[in-house]
Order: C-alpha cells, then sequence, then structure tokens
C-alpha cells in the first residue's frame, strides 16, 4: 500500500446563493478595495488515502466528496491530486 495526497474543492454550485462570498463582497469597500465582484467562498478538504494505486485512492476521496464534503445539491466539487 501506498499513500495518496488529494486535495477537494467544494463551491457553491452556479446560481445557488453564496451569503458568505456577498458578506466577503460588501466588506471589500471597508477596506478601500474597488473593482472585485463575483466574489464566492467554498472550503478546500486534504487527506492522505491508502491505498494499492493512484485510482483505488481516487475512489474512494470521490465517494467522500460526494457524500461527506459536499451537499451534491448546492456544491460543486473538484478532486486534486497533490504532493
Amino acid at each position: 500500500m501506498s499513500a495518496f495526497r488529494f486535495a477537494v474543492d467544494v463551491m457553491p454550485k452556479d446560481g445557488i446563493l453564496d451569503p458568505q462570498g456577498r458578506a466577503v463582497e460588501g466588506s471589500l469597500a471597508h477596506l478601500g478595495v474597488r473593482g472585485v465582484t463575483a466574489v464566492r467562498v467554498g472550503r478546500r478538504v486534504e487527506l492522505t488515502v491508502e491505498a494499492d494505486d493512484d485510482a483505488a485512492a481516487r475512489v474512494v476521496v470521490d465517494r467522500l466528496a460526494g457524500t461527506l464534503f459536499a451537499n451534491p445539491l448546492i456544491e460543486a466539487w473538484q478532486v486534486e491530486r497533490v504532493g
């Protein structure tokens, strides 16, 4: 078995209200920042998976992303191999 490192980036789907993104965008003027729009806030989950190969590890990560890390009704995710 080997260790495989992944990152899962989770973001609200297009068209889904993003209150955190709106709050950040609303605060920019108070910081003197202009010209920044369409702020979206998500999260990143990094994990190490012990598996026989990359494909087997990715199956585990894909399953976790779709059932635990993200709500598939309102969030999209992307899996990336890191390190």
